[in-house]
């Protein structure tokens, strides 16, 4: 299973966007499928996971009340929508898929996908 992130792009402090990750095949098979992101320099930071049914997320605190998760099972798609951004969320961004109950941490994903820059400043 191939994952495509898209949605990424320069936006001012306090914008929104809304980034999409569509998978080459059912996503039902997912019980975890997240987002991460990558700074500069930095490592790579679980940002939220959502279980199969989309019943139970969860979010690091940074974004927590800012992010909102949600997939589409029947499109095939996740989604990260990102209101009142700030520059410290400047990264790139990558979905992740699991067919396991997985958390926070990168290692417990298996697919991966490539990526999509996400620039906050004015």
């Amino acid at each position: 299973v191939q994952l495509q992130a898209s949605g990424g792009g320069l936006v001012q402090p306090g914008g929104s966007l809304r980034l999409s990750c569509a998978a080459s095949a059912s996503i039902f098979s997912f019980n975890s499928m997240g987002w991460f992101r990558q700074a500069p320099g930095k490592e790579r930071d679980f940002v939220a996971a959502i279980n199969r049914s989309g019943g139970l997320t969860h979010y690091s605190d940074s974004v927590q009340g800012r992010f909102t998760i949600s997939r589409d099972n029947a499109k095939n798609t996740v989604y990260l929508q990102m209101n009142t951004l700030k520059p410290e969320d400047t990264a790139v961004y990558y979905c992740a898929a699991t067919a396991v109950v997985a958390g926070n941490r990168f290692d417990e994903y298996e697919y991966w996908g490539q990526g999509t820059q996400v620039t906050v400043s004015s």
